[in-house]
């Protein structure tokens, strides 16, 4: 091989190296951006979070038992993450109520406040428990109308809407709404649902105000999680 060439050669291995490294330095900056919340509270590592029977039982509650970015701003204080983490296993997997109209509540919470983590992790949830996609555009769209919408919701579901959005708008609930969410559903429902709504607002508003954002996708992944 000549001068030349050999010279040539060891100019290309150069700048292949140099883009090797940009390209490793862009991956470490976007990993470490995503373990940062929009607040500035990292996210806690797997090494860091603990006690261990509290996180086992945090991820027994998730798929693939895999914590979420909420666990991991949860978890820094592990007395709040428990109570948490029981309430939201009673709303979850112990009621009565209707598990679409859980996660209508669920959704129009999401829309109301502009909660997208929310909004994001329970979608699926949604879809899985009877809604539709159009239902979810709808209220997306406008939340109002679609509450009023007999072709897209019946009766029950709109009760449901209308009394979601005057507790999280209002707090106050009009007479009228309650005895219309009454008609619709035995009390320890109304009960289950009034809870229900209180409960995720409370998690809208805790993620909107940390900035907990979607988990990122892994790599090897080619749809939204």
């Amino acid at each position: 091989m000549t001068k030349r060439a050999t010279a040539a050669a060891r100019a290309a291995a150069l700048a292949a190296a140099a883009l090797l490294g940009s390209a490793a330095r862009g991956d470490e900056a976007a990993s470490a951006s995503r373990a940062v919340s929009r607040s500035g509270i990292p996210y806690l590592t797997d090494d860091q979070v603990g006690p261990p029977d509290l996180v086992e039982a945090i991820r027994g509650r998730r798929a693939g038992g895999k914590l979420l970015n909420l666990d991991r701003v949860l978890l820094y204080s592990p007395s709040y993450a428990k109570g948490w983490n029981g309430m939201f296993a009673a709303i979850r997997g112990q009621l009565s109520l209707d598990p679409k109209l859980r996660e209508l509540a669920i959704m129009a919470i999401g829309a109301l406040n502009r909660a997208d983590y929310e909004w994001a992790q329970h979608e699926g949830e949604f879809l899985k428990a009877g809604g539709t996609k159009e239902q979810l555009a709808a209220m997306r769209k406008d939340y109002a109308a679609a509450s009023e919408d007999a072709r897209l919701f019946d009766e029950k579901e709109r009760a449901a809407m209308a009394l979601t959005r005057e507790m999280t708008k209002d707090v106050a609930v009009a007479p009228a709404t309650m005895r219309r969410v009454r008609a619709a559903l035995p009390d320890a429902q109304v009960v289950e649902l009034a809870g229900t709504i209180a409960g995720y607002n409370m998690v809208s508003r805790f993620v909107v105000a940390l900035g907990v954002e979607v988990e990122a996708a892994p790599a090897s992944a080619t749809t939204a999680r």
